[in-house]
Order: structure tokens, then C-alpha cells, then sequence
């Protein structure tokens, strides 16, 4: 089979599964998988993929260009269940910090309905409806630089005002990992720095994402595999990955 055809072929399976893998691909077409490498690096900048770790996905697929309107029915199940175990890690009187997260929308209506009595700081618009709902729940808001494609503030203002706290815990969106150097990542600089922020002011720093994240990463690289308590996902992914989180320390929950 020439290369071309080879990468039609390959195009064909992303159309039809969703996402593809280096392994899978190198047995398919019995070609080493250093070759397959360079067919997904061609394909990736041809705008066709977008690769991951260990294979690529279709680049109109990538959940993580959508703005956070377009996201909040998105993988919605998936959510409400790291939601739950994130509530699960709550207790009474503690203060917790809620970053831009889709995710963490759907926790702010469990810590309401389980009438709580807490403290929570989020950067976020919808986040501090949902919790000013609650007669429990002393909700305040950063302020900052409003962003219109998050509904919430980033920025220099809301890093100054987050730096003022410590948090018992903080729950942080992630647009993904890299498992090669060990980073998690975001879409832009804004909401990287102000991650940072939280993290620092945190004793529990929480990622939230879905497991397909683990198979990609985004632009922004905010913080490392050590500088977190764990991540909260819906389903472990493969193996290979739990051994290497497991081997950095990384708690899955």
C-alpha cells in the first residue's frame, strides 16, 4: 500500500471510530509505528487530526474548541458523574475554590442541594447563580477581566483577589495532559495563570476531566503531575496511562 493511501485509509478509520491509535494502526497495516507516527504529523498538519497521546482524533471532533456555552450539555453524563465525586471530597465549613469548568457547574447544584454549609470563590458567572440559590453557601465571586466565551473573569484582577485566599480544596478544569513530560494543560495563557493561582492558594488541588482528555493536550501548560492531589474522571483510561500517572504519583479518584 503507497503512503497516500495509507493515510486515506487511516482518515477513513477516524471517521468512522472517532479516534485512532499508534498500535492498533501499526498492526492494521503491518508498517512500523514510527511510520504511522509521521503519517498522523502529516495528517495533523494537513488539518485533517489532531494527535494525542498514543494515536490522534478528528480535528471537528476536539471538544476543547467550543466555548464553554457550547460545552455545557456536552459529555453531560460524564459530568454529573465527576461531579458526584468531587461533592464526595467536600466537607462542612471548609472553603473551596471552583474554577471555569463545565464540570463544575454541575457540582455547584449538587453543593446546594446537599444544603452544605461552605465557602466557595469561583471566577465564574454561572457557578455563583447556581450557589446564590443556597441559604447554606456563602458564594463570592473574584471579579476581574470578563470574559464573554466563559461567562467568567481571568486575568491579573482575578489572580490578585484568589492569591487573598486558602482554599481547603480547589476544583480546576483541564482541556487535557501530556504524558510525555507530565504537564496539564489549558486553552489560552488567561485561564493557565489563573489555574496557577488556585493551585498555589490550595492545600487539595483537583483536576476534572473526562477520560477521553487523557488522549490529548492543549496549548497552555499550567501545571505538573506533582503540583496536584489528584484527578477526578468519569473512567480510568487504558493501562499504560494509570501505570504511568501511578508511577508520577498522580491519584486517580
Amino acid at each position: 500500500m503507497f503512503t497516500e493511501e495509507r493515510q486515506a485509509a487511516i482518515e477513513e478509520c477516524l471517521h468512522r471510530k472517532g479516534k485512532v491509535k499508534v498500535k492498533e494502526l501499526s498492526e492494521q497495516f503491518q508498517v512500523s509505528e514510527d511510520c504511522i507516527r509521521k503519517d498522523l504529523k502529516i495528517l495533523e498538519n494537513s488539518g485533517h487530526l489532531k494527535r494525542t497521546y498514543g494515536g490522534a482524533i478528528l480535528s471537528k471532533d476536539y471538544p476543547l474548541e467550543r466555548d464553554v456555552i457550547d460545552r455545557r450539555n456536552y459529555h453531560l453524563d460524564k459530568k454529573k458523574i465527576i461531579a458526584e465525586k468531587a461533592a464526595n471530597l467536600i466537607r462542612n465549613n471548609e472553603t473551596i475554590f471552583l474554577d471555569i469548568s463545565t464540570t463544575n457547574i454541575e457540582l455547584a447544584k449538587l453543593l446546594v442541594s446537599s444544603r452544605m454549609r461552605v465557602v466557595v470563590v469561583s471566577n465564574m458567572i454561572d457557578i455563583l447563580q447556581i450557589l446564590a440559590k443556597s441559604s447554606t453557601i456563602t458564594a463570592i465571586g473574584t471579579g476581574g477581566t470578563m470574559y464573554q466565551t466563559v461567562n467568567g473573569f481571568m486575568g491579573a484582577a482575578t489572580i490578585e483577589v484568589i492569591k487573598q485566599y486558602s482554599f481547603d480544596r480547589a476544583f480546576l478544569g483541564s482541556c487535557g495532559v501530556d504524558m510525555v513530560d507530565g504537564t496539564i494543560t489549558t486553552l489560552g495563557v488567561e485561564d493557565g495563570l489563573t489555574k496557577k493561582a488556585a493551585i498555589q492558594s490550595s492545600r487539595h488541588k483537583y483536576v476534572m476531566m473526562e477520560r477521553e482528555k487523557f488522549y490529548f493536550n492543549d496549548s497552555y501548560k499550567f501545571a505538573y503531575f506533582d503540583d496536584i492531589s489528584g484527578i477526578i474522571t468519569d473512567e480510568y483510561p487504558d493501562g499504560t496511562i494509570v501505570n504511568t500517572l501511578e508511577a508520577a504519583g498522580v491519584h486517580l479518584i
